[in-house]
């Protein structure tokens, strides 16, 4: 695999070509990698899979005209082949105004931040094999775990470099290492499934493989013998593996793209409050190994953490640089891009900063409601707001998680459900998008 400095080496070729080929600015990123996964199902091996990619993509710009194209031939003749044709299809292309690079005046200069995002390793079969193996055992050594769906655990590194014609180069290793189990719990007819994985940049930094299937495990078992929920408005708890969503359908709302188009429900919300007061959503592309950590962002614009939202108020936009022209306001830094097309937008390391309430608090005044644990469909439209999911999970009563319930669906408006949630004090940075428990009033449940 290259290293950064011959990753950055070839951008910069390629820029170099598509100038030469009357280019009048571009840019290049470039992505390698290889990657190694295990899977295993009932103390059997399943599959091994090892894959490796180089891939480049070039961005031109003939005036107001731009074209994309990526190849994984980096021979110096099919380089310029590549960069021939990208100023050939640019020069057919429809003018858009707001085309072009990010401002050279905002480029990223100097030395690029250290994350410590890549530890170097990828493992071998063998090695990942057996925490595959391992995981999976102590999931069916749960009692009351009836089957498996597998187990796994995979490595992978890649390289990423970015160049641009006005001045930015810059390139950076990565590694993520992941370990998953899911099994099944209950009689036939009956029975019920549930997961557990981690990922991390570090091998060092992964749970161990028995505590991800004893967790797999014991889920699964904990919702054998669900039944339903009683309809009506209540108050919800989403766990944190799927209140993160929220904050997704946020970033959604508030990209430039929904909000150039017009097609966002908080579209005139900009500096108004959305959420309660004390609440806080920070984007921080800086921590270090994070799962969505970057020292640059699609364009070459340097990166740092910002609040989307401070005590309850929207705050900014995420722009890249076509959206930031058009709306007559500076790009935030929040770019992200493959190897072919345009920069779209995008959070980093996103979360919903901590409340002060314990979990077992923010429950005890519930006489009767639902912990969601599950979150099924996407009912969601960010052009209204409207909010529909069918879901699993547990029923609250008396202020305490009782019996499992599933089939039934939560409803609302995402408007309301920002104004209304509240965060409990559990919050953990397991994922790349991570909030605490959240409580959420007035929500309409109803039964499958």
């Amino acid at each position: 695999m290259l290293t950064p400095d011959q990753a950055r080496d070839r951008v910069h070729d390629a820029i170099a070509r598509a100038t030469r080929a009357g280019a009048d600015a571009a840019d290049a990123m470039l992505s390698a990698g290889e990657s190694l996964s295990v899977s295993v199902r009932l103390d059997a091996l399943e599959d091994v899979d090892r894959a490796e990619h180089l891939e480049l993509g070039l961005r031109v710009f003939c005036g107001q005209r731009s074209a994309s194209i990526s190849t994984t031939d980096l021979t110096p003749a099919a380089l310029d082949i590549l960069a021939e044709r990208a100023v050939a299809m640019a020069r057919e292309a429809p003018e858009d105004e707001w085309a072009g690079l990010a401002p050279v005046e905002r480029l990223m200069r100097g030395a690029v931040p250290q994350l410590d995002l890549d530890d170097g390793a990828l493992g071998d079969p063998a090695a990942l094999k057996e925490t595959a193996l391992i995981a999976e055992r102590a999931a069916r050594a749960v009692p009351g775990v009836t089957n498996s769906e597998g187990a796994g655990a995979s490595a992978s590194r890649s390289i990423w470099a970015l160049a641009t014609s006005h001045g930015f180069a810059g390139a950076y290793a990565s590694s993520s290492h992941s370990i998953s189990a899911s099994v099944l719990a209950g009689d036939a007819g009956a029975m019920e499934r549930d997961y557990d994985y981690h990922s991390a940049r570090h091998a060092a930094r992964l749970d161990s493989a028995e505590e991800i299937g004893r967790r797999a495990g014991e889920r699964a078992v904990a919702r054998v013998g669900a039944g339903r929920v009683r309809g009506g408005a209540m108050p919800v708890v989403l766990d944190p593996r799927i209140g993160s969503s929220l904050l997704g359908h946020l970033s959604g709302a508030i990209s430039g793209s929904a909000i150039t188009r017009k097609t966002s429900f908080l579209l005139e919300a900009m500096g108004t409050r959305i959420f309660a007061p004390g609440i806080d959503i920070i984007d921080d592309p800086h921590r270090p190994h994070g799962l969505r950590s970057r020292p640059f962002d699609g364009e070459g614009l340097p990166v740092s953490p910002m609040k989307l939202v401070a005590d309850g108020m929207l705050e900014t936009w995420l722009l890249d640089s076509a959206a930031a022209r058009q709306l007559g306001l500076e790009p935030t830094g929040h770019a992200v891009r493959g190897v072919g097309g345009a920069p779209s937008v995008g959070p980093s390391n996103l979360y919903l900063a901590n409340g002060k309430t314990p979990v077992a608090s923010l429950i005890a005044d519930i006489d009767y409601g639902v912990y969601v644990t599950e979150l099924i469909g996407q009912g969601i439209n960010l052009v209204t707001g409207d909010y529909s999911c069918g879901a699993a999970g547990y029923l609250i009563e008396g202020g305490v998680i009782t019996t499992p319930v599933s089939e039934f669906t939560v409803a609302g408006t995402l408007q309301a459900m920002f104004r209304e949630l509240v965060p409990a004090n559990d919050l953990n940075f397991r994922y790349g998008i991570n909030v605490p428990s959240l409580r959420i009033d007035g929500m309409t449940v109803a039964s499958g």
